[in-house]
């Protein structure tokens, strides 16, 4: 069989749902390499800051890895600006979707307002509220994301910086998306682990 036998969903049978199923199991063991491929191409995406897309994510990462985050940290900041080619509106709620299945609710809920919170740095500037965060005031992961755009994000746009390369993350990156899939273990409901463990950002 190379193909299903249907050409309506509601005519599969469980011979042709097995078969893609096979193959989806397959396709999706490439995630991780797709989205190497994808952060790649950051380079090639929004101008103008003294660092393209990717060293600037590189950068952020790199500062969480020496702040001694845990990988579901270092692995949500090396990609939480990976929207910014396919869904620059919404950058956020599109990365934070990609992580949802393999990392911690804490860190899918800081990428996806990380947008929200980093217009306290420039709000003022383009006619929005730069304390837009506040409605959030009440929740769990406030401070987790106030304390991801203040040490990783907003100050990961310096040329000067010694960044580790994408290679260096790979593993990290392959051993996340080798995950199964919303595993309660990983996703850990409303459990925070810390950003930081030593203090080396500057």
């Amino acid at each position: 069989m190379e193909q299903v036998k249907f050409v309506q969903m509601k005519d599969g049978d469980k011979e042709d749902y097995d078969f893609l199923t096979k193959h989806e199991i397959k396709h999706t063991k490439g995630t991780a390499i797709r989205l190497l491929k994808a952060l790649v191409e950051l380079d090639q995406s929004l101008s103008g800051y003294k660092v393209t897309r990717l060293e600037h994510s590189l950068q952020s990462a790199t500062r969480a890895l020496r702040d001694g985050a845990d990988i579901d940290w270092i692995v949500s900041a090396l990609l939480h600006d990976i929207g910014d080619i396919y869904a620059p509106y919404n950058h956020d709620e599109y990365a934070a979707s990609i992580l949802k299945p393999f990392v911690r609710e804490q860190c899918v809920w800081v990428v996806e307002k990380h947008g929200i919170f980093q217009m306290l740095y420039y709000g003022e500037h383009v006619g929005s509220n730069p304390h837009k965060r506040e409605k959030y005031k009440e929740h769990i992961y406030f401070q987790d994301c106030s304390d991801f755009c203040e040490l990783w994000d907003q100050k990961s746009f310096d040329p000067n910086y010694e960044t580790k390369s994408i290679d260096f993350f790979v593993p990290m990156v392959e051993e996340v998306f080798a995950r199964k899939p919303y595993d309660p273990a990983i996703i850990r409901q409303t459990e925070r682990e810390p950003l930081t463990t030593v203090f080396t950002s500057k």
